[in-house]
């Protein structure tokens, strides 16, 4: 039994790094993709995990693989493209680390899993089930994807979804929107940020906007990360906001899903219905997920920037929140 399995693209991002001699960018190569981000906070936090995707048949696929592996994450589930290369991204930071970033994926090889490439019995046998918006861009992913949702939800297994805007991957944001409607259709743990909660709702007010999300889709646990100012929740008619933490910020790459890990980690731990929490364990459980996603921006990178647990704990523990309410 796995604690957590996710589908999705796992990818290489090549981060900022400094400046040449002659004053030229320096890129770093750096293991990512948001399924992949998540899956690391798990496994360094001792969970089982298993990646089902795709990757290139080139020295970036195998470093991603070997990559997952060193993390103890089960690859069992990872196809191979003969004809297709690995996804790139490179990120671009600002000067207070925030970033965007520029794909080069015509096609990706993470957009070419197949439904047939999918192992369902490992979906099956997992006590988490997650997903994000990126393999839903294009077929075939995007069936795969959505099929291996609905058989998880059809055999009882939780599932977290982000729906993780990525704008320069669509075609037409008009179905970007569609697919993620889709995807909170089915979701029972779900992470957005502001800008996120805008696209899909149209409105920025997060009691409103968190409101129009859960009932539209009958999603029992919806997290909204609010950089460093920490984050927001909603569980039916409960809402909060929780302070996030003081770091010294190098790169933003991973920080959601470095979030999103944390609060999957004490849905795991807690082991209980996530419909009805007490408020002080909703509001323990943001603080967590501020945590780690706070430490994430601390180094470059996604996956090898997630945090252990006693770093996270060690944060808790210094109380260096932000002072700042909504």
């Amino acid at each position: 039994m796995y604690d957590i399995t996710a589908i999705g693209e796992v990818l290489i991002d090549f981060t900022p790094s400094g400046f040449s001699e002659n004053g030229m960018i320096l890129f770093e190569q750096n293991p990512g993709g948001a399924p992949a981000n998540v899956l690391a906070v798990l496994s360094k936090f001792q969970k089982k995990t298993s990646f089902i995707g795709k990757v290139g048949k080139d020295q970036f696929g195998t470093f991603l693989r070997n990559t997952l592996e060193q993390l103890n994450v089960d690859t069992t589930g990872l196809v191979i493209s003969e004809d297709t290369n690995t996804t790139l991204a490179f990120v671009h930071l600002d000067p207070t680390g925030d970033r965007t970033f520029s794909f080069y994926r015509d096609p990706g090889a993470d957009t070419t899993l197949e439904i047939e490439d999918v192992n369902f019995d490992m979906i099956k046998d997992t006590r988490i089930f997650h997903f994000g918006s990126v393999s839903m861009t294009h077929n075939p992913s995007a069936d795969t994807t959505l099929a291996a949702v609905s058989f998880a939800k059809k055999n009882g297994v939780l599932i977290s979804f982000d729906p993780n805007l990525r704008e320069s991957l669509w075609d037409d944001l008009n179905r970007a929107k569609e697919m993620m409607f889709k995807g909170l259709e089915f979701s029972d743990v779900v992470k957005i940020s502001e800008e996120e909660l805008v696209f899909l709702t149209g409105v920025s007010d997060l009691e409103i906007g968190s409101k129009m999300i859960c009932n539209n889709f009958q999603v029992p646990l919806l997290f909204i990360t609010l950089g460093g100012k920490g984050s927001f929740f909603r569980q039916g008619e409960k809402t909060g906001f929780v302070s996030g933490y003081v770091v010294n910020v190098q790169d933003t790459t991973g920080a959601g899903d470095g979030f999103l890990g944390g609060v999957l980690y004490k849905v795991l731990e807690k082991n209980c219905k996530i419909d009805n929490l007490p408020m002080e364990e909703l509001t323990e459980m943001a603080s967590f997920a501020n945590a780690v996603g706070a430490l994430a921006t601390t180094k470059r990178g996604a996956i090898l920037s997630m945090p252990t647990l006693d770093e996270t704990t060690t944060l808790i523990a210094s109380k260096a929140t932000i002072k700042e309410s909504l």
